[in-house]
């Protein structure tokens, strides 16, 4: 219910305030567990995100936003779940897994913390990892205009990746890092054909 109401208001503000434009929706499945991996510039992306699916997405967040009493009940209502950044969060890994073999929807921002510069950098491997162990595909998301005041709001859904011959293999580090930079690749192009 908080959900529901949470993303009707930002939806408002996103179309009337934002200009908000949402491209590639069919590229989303409509059943099924996914890993839905974006760029990120803005506390205003994972909004942005799920105001714009027809499902909804819950989002791994930094385990500093669980501390605060008010934000918590606000993320943990909306979804998000928290996950230690530095490191491996068993923990984290879990939940994302259980939620992927439920069918929902998982939102990860793969570099780990935002841009500050608005540039794609260096993923980490978790978006994979989380697809291969769940035999899940991965959406591309890219975002433009989250950051700033008053600027439109863009989101793009790319294809699902798929990738069927990893399929009961344990993934090596080599493998998860291609992955990762395929996933940043495909964002990296959505965005610039969305100029």
């Amino acid at each position: 219910m908080f959900y529901s109401f949470a993303r009707l208001l930002c939806r408002i503000f996103l179309l009337t305030v934002r200009r908000w434009k949402v491209y590639g929706l069919d590229n989303l499945p409509a059943a099924g567990g996914i890993v839905v991996a974006a760029n990120h510039t803005s506390y205003l992306d994972p909004i942005a995100i799920g105001c714009a699916m027809r499902r909804r997405v819950s989002f791994m967040g930094k385990a500093e936003l669980f501390r605060i009493p008010v934000l918590k009940s606000i993320v943990v209502g909306l979804g998000t779940f928290p996950v230690r950044r530095g490191g491996v969060d068993r923990e984290a890994i879990r939940t994302a897994l259980r939620y992927l073999a439920e069918g929902k929807a998982i939102g990860i921002f793969p570099e780990g913390t935002r841009s500050k510069d608005g540039k794609i950098h260096k993923p980490q491997q978790g978006a994979a990892l989380l697809a291969l162990k769940a035999d899940v595909p991965i959406v591309p998301v890219a975002l433009k205009g989250t950051c700033g005041a008053f600027r439109k709001v863009k989101v793009a859904f790319g294809e699902p990746l798929s990738f069927p011959e990893y399929r009961g293999v344990r993934p090596s580090r080599e493998v998860l890092e291609a992955i990762s930079d395929r996933i940043m690749v495909e964002i990296d192009s959505m965005m610039q054909r969305m100029r």
